[in-house]
């Protein structure tokens, strides 16, 4: 990020707050145990292990039926100390476990959050000050399992503070915070490190039932020769839609801001510093869910996403997909899942997938939100000659479709938060 843009952020921060311009919720925890996990297994008509389609890249894929990994993140949220007028405390932990495949095996626990926040006080506005390493922002597309955007990380800020008819809220993070190490001098070279800045406004009231989000970062990275970026986006959300909801995005992001070496998918956090300004990403999405009876529900997205750079060129995502699910009484519903990729890239045939699943459910209530869901499964891909390639490198188990162009898996899943 140039000195000049450094000069204007608190000219940015002003203008948000006078015109209530949009931050979205930072994401708190709340007292008490809660978590996340995912878990199954499967075969395939590829043999072995399950089997999963997707094309990779900066592409993800639809989820029913189609996860063959193993994840479990949980914790503990607590207040900690309340100060007689009232101010608290509170401090999170949270660990996470994962493995790619259906067994958590041996795989190591991490830490995802560990922060502390003080809640009440009056010259916040209603707003809540803290640091330490949280997810902060990560609003999904559930059906993709993509956070299309994500300022989680090690750092400090304000959130929620009032202003105008909506709430702002300002964070500053470390990200990359690692040194390039000479492995024959053991000297210190160079620096991934990059310093992020968030800001965030949401709740802009634009129309009976909708309002706007905006979420733009900041990024300056301090190694010789690396370099920082930016991104923007801007939501549209929609409440009481056929019982449900709406979320229209516009997002732009340029170098370390397109999220490009950081997951590939998520924009916000840093990706990666050796990007250049000619790095860029534009996405835009319609991600529609709909529960118009207690009985039927659906989930519904069309996304379009391209990426260009000098080097590689212009490369351009779009999927179609819907998951639409019916309950046969309170605690049993069938699902479906149908969606499909096309992928195109320079000097190279399209790239084409679909996906379809059939998963008969136990579940916790008919709602489309409701869990835990325990299914089982049947999966069908199909995908073209160009995919082939993509399709192998990208499946858990190893290229076992070889040169086939479609591919059969059943098996099982829970899913569950709480």
């Amino acid at each position: 990020m140039t000195q000049r843009m450094l000069k204007l952020l608190p000219l940015a921060i002003a203008a948000a707050l006078a015109s209530g311009a949009a931050c979205a919720d930072a994401g708190h925890d709340e007292e008490g145990f809660h978590g996340y996990l995912r878990a199954g297994s499967g075969t395939s008509s590829g043999h072995g292990p399950q089997a999963c389609y997707g094309l990779g890249g900066n592409t993800m894929k639809y989820r029913l039926g189609n996860e063959c990994d193993a994840y479990f993140e949980g914790g503990y949220t607590k207040e900690v100390a309340k100060s007689a007028d009232g101010v608290s405390f509170v401090a999170t932990l949270w660990g996470t476990e994962y493995n790619s495949g259906s067994d958590f095996g041996d795989a190591k626990l991490g830490l995802a959050k560990a922060y502390v926040e003080a809640k009440g006080l009056d010259f916040l506005s209603g707003g809540v000050a803290w640091i330490g390493k949280r997810y902060y922002y990560r609003p999904d597309i559930h059906m993709l399992d993509l956070q299309y955007i994500n300022l989680n990380g090690t750092g400090g800020g304000i959130d929620g503070v009032k202003a105008g008819p909506g709430k702002f809220s300002y964070a500053v993070f470390k990200d990359n915070d690692s040194n390039i190490i000479n492995p024959q001098t053991g000297l210190v070279t160079n620096t991934n490190a990059a310093i992020r800045q968030n800001f965030i406004y949401e709740g802009l009231p634009v129309n009976p039932g909708g309002s706007i989000d905006v979420a733009t970062s900041l990024i300056t990275a301090q190694g010789d020769g690396r370099h920082g970026g930016w991104q923007l986006t801007v939501l549209h959300k929609q409440d009481k839609v056929l019982g449900g909801g709406n979320t229209f995005g516009v997002q732009y992001g340029v170098g370390a801001g397109t999220g490009i070496g950081v997951g590939n998918d998520r924009m916000g956090a840093a990706g990666s510093t050796l990007l250049n300004s000619d790095v860029k990403r534009s996405r835009i999405f319609d991600d529609l869910v709909v529960q118009p009876t207690p009985e039927f529900s659906m989930e519904f997205v069309a996304l379009a996403q391209h990426d260009r750079s000098d080097a590689t060129g212009s490369t351009t995502w779009t999927t179609l997909g819907a998951r639409p699910a019916y309950a046969l009484n309170n605690h049993f519903k069938l699902q479906f899942e149908l969606g499909t990729h096309r992928v195109t890239q320079p000097g190279a045939d399209t790239l084409r997938l679909t996906k379809l699943t059939f998963a008969p459910t136990i579940t916790a209530g008919k709602g489309y939100w409701d869990r835990p869901e325990l299914r089982a499964y049947i999966t069908y891909g199909k995908w073209n000659d160009a995919a082939r390639g993509a399709v192998n490198a990208n499946n858990n188990s190893g290229p076992v479709f070889g040169s086939n162009t479609s591919g059969t898996s059943a098996g099982l899943q829970v899913e569950a938060w709480f």
